[in-house]
């Protein structure tokens, strides 16, 4: 839990109450703002949004009926219980802004404040999310996501309320035309998961139910989104297989690929990176790209969407773009090992994986700088440690000797892991819980080596 909160950012500015609106691991203390205790901040939070009776409180079943009768399409925000400052800037945010209020009104407004019960069928997104926007018909059609993050604490190059709006406002013109386009929607939703629900993982079944407690210690029950992902990881590991990839590098960012959009609009592209896929995709600066892989986009997570779902051996996406007016087509290839691109250190399941590979060490690939300063030849391994857990199974590679600011130069006879990520897909694929691993490392100009074992 230490490093899980080591991992909760800070946002500013304007943006910062955006961020707030769906805050998905915020840290309250008892006692604090009023002596009130973190569990009575939650009921008081539940207490006023059910009586301003503008979002319907954690009661999905509820929004699709009301959808259902009224016609209207479906908002949901998945977001876990709030803290007292971001309840304050849901109402500033929702009260004053001028653009999103009007749009929220021509939709059915949920907010999930825990995945306990969560239909994973239905709703699956980047559980390494602050927050996760889903806009669906009455019938679980999906239209489409908004939310996206490459970055622990920085987001003005991902979302923003331009973006939020723009996205409500394609989702408006979709439900228009339902259900003539269902067909083209059913890419949106993916394959069964291993469980229907995060409740029926075997690392949360016993710690857990499928609804929050409000008659007992109702923080302590919820589920967190970042939950889900670690059960997932957890259950291929804990069967001795390596886990694959896809949860490794989940929800490839499509910068990771040389795309990038701007986060005002839909799907509009700002840059394209050189010697990239985009960059032999034939998109150009300035397209509007609205398909991809026969999917509309309503948002940037959509595109991360599209790219998640695709294998990592290699495919082909067909894309189609609004360029001076006029729509143009062209192919987006991703080669073996594409996903791989994509650099998930930011990601709380990061911490999960270095408990398991590293004993608790997070590392960090040393600049050009430090490599000519520690006489390091390019193409050879050197992660400086920047955490060494103190705590539990985190601590294991402090207990054998590692400190911060250590660099590791070989992992289990590895001099070509490049990143913490490199490491962590080789001990996937080569090591099981119970084997042991030789580290070499750096320290004071000198070089050691200690054992540390794989961990659960």
């Amino acid at each position: 839990m230490q490093e899980i909160v080591e991992m909760v950012g800070r946002s500013m500015g304007r943006w910062f109450a955006f961020a707030c609106l769906f805050l998905l691991a915020p840290v309250v203390s008892p006692g604090a703002e009023g002596g009130l205790s973190r569990e009575e901040k939650v009921r008081a939070d539940r207490a006023r949004v059910e009586s301003e009776g503008f979002w319907i409180y954690n009661d999905l079943p509820r929004a699709f009926q009301e959808a259902e009768q009224t016609g209207k399409p479906i908002l949901v925000s998945l977001r876990c219980i709030p803290c007292e400052e971001c309840v304050k800037l849901d109402d500033e945010l929702i009260d004053q802004d001028p653009v999103i209020r009007p749009l929220l009104k021509k939709f059915v407004c949920v907010r999930v404040v825990g995945t306990n019960g969560l239909d994973l069928s239905t709703f699956q997104y980047d559980t390494d999310q602050s927050f996760a926007m889903f806009m669906l018909n009455a019938d679980k059609t999906i239209y489409g996501r908004f939310g996206t993050r490459s970055h622990r604490t920085d987001w003005l190059g991902d979302v923003s309320l331009e973006g939020m709006a723009a996205a409500l406002e394609g989702t408006l013109q979709l439900h228009a035309k339902y259900p003539a386009i269902r067909d083209r929607l059913t890419g949106k939703r993916g394959d069964a998961l291993e469980f229907p629900a995060p409740e029926d993982f075997p690392s949360l079944r016993e710690k857990y139910t499928d609804r929050l407690n409000y008659s007992g210690n109702v923080v302590q029950s919820c589920i967190h989104c970042h939950q889900i992902g670690d059960a997932r990881r957890d259950f291929y590991w804990h069967q001795g297989q390596a886990i694959p990839e896809e949860l490794l590098f989940p929800y490839p960012h499509p910068k990771s690929i040389g795309l990038i959009l701007d986060p005002k609009q839909r799907a509009k592209v700002s840059e394209i990176q050189s010697d990239t896929p985009a960059s032999r995709s034939g998109l150009r600066k300035g397209d509007e790209i609205v398909s991809l892989d026969g999917q509309p986009l309503l948002s940037m997570a959509d595109v991360q969407w599209v790219l998640n779902q695709q294998d990592s051996g290699g495919t082909s996406l067909d894309w189609v773009a609004r360029r001076e007016g006029q729509l143009v087509r062209g192919q987006l290839v991703l080669d073996k090992g594409w996903r791989r691109l994509d650099n998930p250190r930011w990601r709380v399941a990061a911490w999960g994986l270095c408990r398991m590979m590293t004993g608790g060490m997070r590392l960090e690939a040393l600049d050009e700088e430090e490599r000519i300063k520690q006489s390091i030849p390019d193409g050879q391994m050197a992660l400086r440690v920047t955490h060494a857990g103190k705590y539990g199974d985190h601590a294991t590679a402090r207990r054998a000797g590692i400190r911060p600011g250590d660099i590791v130069v070989a992992y289990d006879g590895q001099t070509d892991l490049k990143r913490e990520a490199d490491l962590f897909a080789y001990a996937s694929e080569n090591r099981r819980i119970g084997d042991r691993v030789t580290v070499r490392y750096r320290r004071d100009g000198s070089e050691r080596t200690l054992q540390i074992p794989i961990q659960k």
